[in-house]
């Protein structure tokens, strides 16, 4: 089950370890900024395809994302 505070939070460190501004983010999953901002706050989770281009994004896992796992290594190409 996804625990969105875990999601949240590290959607948030994430983005502040690369200094981007939560604008560039809603970019681009195009949506706004007040829902990335519930997503970090953990109000809201997010679409299968989003989870997807987040993780590509920030080359982490999707199970990382989640909170599965605490290993963020990402095994894409």
């Amino acid at each position: 089950m996804l625990d969105r505070k875990i999601f949240g939070a590290r959607l948030r460190m994430l983005r502040k370890e690369r200094k981007l501004p939560l604008k560039r983010i809603a970019q681009l999953l195009d949506t706004s900024v007040t829902q990335m901002s519930d997503m970090e706050n953990g109000k809201t989770g997010t679409t299968l395809a989003r989870l997807v281009l987040l993780a590509e994004f920030y080359h982490v896992s999707t199970d990382y994302l989640l909170g599965i796992t605490d290993d963020p290594a990402w095994r894409g190409s």
